[in-house]
């Protein structure tokens, strides 16, 4: 895609789907195509991102929430109806990261990152 395409799908995604979008808009930009708020049995995965045969199934959390081993596992568990790599997006410095939390991410491969925009 070029570079004009991309920063508009990155705007047009932050206007009309907020926090959500702006992760979203990461997704595109690096190449990936993505999907936003794809239904599964265990819950509405926030953003599905593919490129050459990856899946990517991204939850965010956002504003003051301390993460605990729940969510991790919940995660790993809509990922799995996708066989998708599970990622857990924090977005800002609102979410706190437990230890239990840390540990449960490793055993579960789910990938924590922060994202300040």
């Amino acid at each position: 895609m070029r570079l004009a395409r991309v920063e508009f799908l990155k705007k047009k995604l932050a206007k009309r789907y907020g926090i959500i979008g702006r992760v979203a808009g990461r997704y595109v930009e690096a190449g990936y195509s993505v999907e936003l708020s794809h239904p599964t049995r265990s819950g509405t995965i926030d953003v599905v991102a593919r490129k050459a045969g990856t899946i990517i199934a991204i939850t965010v959390l956002h504003g003051s929430v301390k993460v605990t081993a729940s969510h991790v596992e919940e995660a790993a568990r809509k990922a799995e109806h996708l066989n998708a790599k599970p990622v857990l997006v924090l977005y800002g410095r609102g979410p706190k990261v437990s230890q239990e939390a840390v540990a449960k991410a490793e055993e579960l491969g789910v990938e924590l990152k922060r994202v300040r925009i």
